[in-house]
């Protein structure tokens, strides 16, 4: 609601100052008895979080032309995907180096610098649209655009089946990795590795490939991939030798793959689909449905996977996305653009 009633920008200059001051108190943090005061980050950075999605999302409309969308978020999920890659890697460098309050100062650093550009960005925006309804009508109003639209709500309506399943890879991998592949627990950072270039290959090539498919039929494929990536990765139950490893290699690439399409595809089409004075509750509404369906899938997968099993989950995983699959592709058809006050802002370096 907020991303929604008021500019864009500075609101994102607001959240990424505050970013900045809510990870610094963890230099405060020197042994057991401050463990509250990182829950307590830990909560404040992901409502910081929550605000610059939202007003990111909505900022990102108002500056980039309708038809390179794709592009830009492609563009944005590869970039996360890389530095998803390194920065782990980096701060644990750091952190065995130089301790924990170098790596808050440095994170703390990228806010910063995230600021000072987003200052540095010459954006007219439209005047927000007045409130014209009560406070709790005006933050449910996402949700209703997605149900009265149909492109996003049937897109929708197959995501929360895929996420609902989703999470049950969360867990899987490790069962695959220490009880099919009878390797340390530890490989599994070498599977997310793989699974990492997956996801870079998948978001520089999402773009192109959306602008010959369109965006329900991309999300489509991006399902199909991770439910393929999911349903081969049983093999470890039934085979021995190399064979198992190479599949499941295979597996975490696809999946990799799979997940930008998904993302890039969807979040493209609710951007495309929503006019600009909701796309701040929009992008909430599909961030809420995204997060708390594939976050409760991680607890329903860990139940399973250690009463039955990750065979029978990760089938499941691989049934229910093609089933959305095929859901989508039965009904992927161009959508009309919405196109009120989108061409309202310009942009200038």
């Amino acid at each position: 609601l907020v991303a929604d009633r008021v500019r864009r920008q500075p609101l994102l200059i607001a959240c990424q100052a505050v970013g900045a001051m809510v990870v610094m108190l963890l230099v405060l943090v020197h042994g057991r008895d401050q463990v509250w005061l990182i829950w307590l980050v830990m909560v404040a950075y992901g409502t910081t979080a929550t605000f610059i999605s939202a007003a990111k999302s909505a900022l990102l409309v108002t500056i980039v032309p309708r038809e390179q969308l794709g592009d830009a978020n492609g563009f944005l999920n590869t970039m996360a995907e890389g530095l998803r890659l390194v920065t782990p890697l980096v701060g644990a460098g750091v952190f065995t180096l130089a301790g924990g309050a170098v790596v808050a100062e440095l994170d703390a650093g990228t806010f910063v610098i995230a600021a000072v550009a987003l200052m540095r960005l010459r954006v007219t925006e439209p005047a927000p649209a007045p409130r014209e309804e009560h406070w709790l009508a005006e933050m449910a109003a996402g949700f209703r655009h997605i149900w009265r639209s149909l492109p996003l709500r049937r897109i929708m309506l197959a995501l929360i089946l895929v996420l609902a399943v989703l999470g049950f890879l969360e867990t899987a991998f490790f069962a695959v990795v220490t009880s099919g592949l009878h390797r340390p627990a530890s490989f599994v950072g070498v599977l997310i590795s793989i699974q990492g270039v997956g996801a870079i290959a998948g978001g520089l090539s999402a773009a192109s490939a959306m602008r010959r498919c369109l965006e329900t039929r991309l999300t489509a494929i991006g399902i199909a991939a991770v439910g393929v990536g999911s349903a081969i990765c049983v093999v470890p139950a039934y085979a021995a030798g190399i064979v198992p490893m190479a599949v499941v290699v295979i597996a975490a690439l696809l999946v990799g793959f799979g997940l930008p399409w998904l993302v890039v595809g969807s979040s493209t089409l609710v951007q495309r689909q929503t006019p600009l004075s909701l796309q701040g509750r929009v992008d909430a509404a599909y961030g809420l449905l995204f997060g708390g369906f594939q976050t409760a899938s991680i607890g329903v997968g860990a139940i399973l996977i250690g009463a039955l099993g990750y065979v029978p989950s990760l089938l499941a995983v691989g049934t229910v996305c093609l089933l959305a699959t095929g859901y989508l592709l039965t009904r992927a058809e161009a959508a009309p653009l919405i196109g009120d006050e989108l061409t309202g802002a310009t942009c200038g370096g």
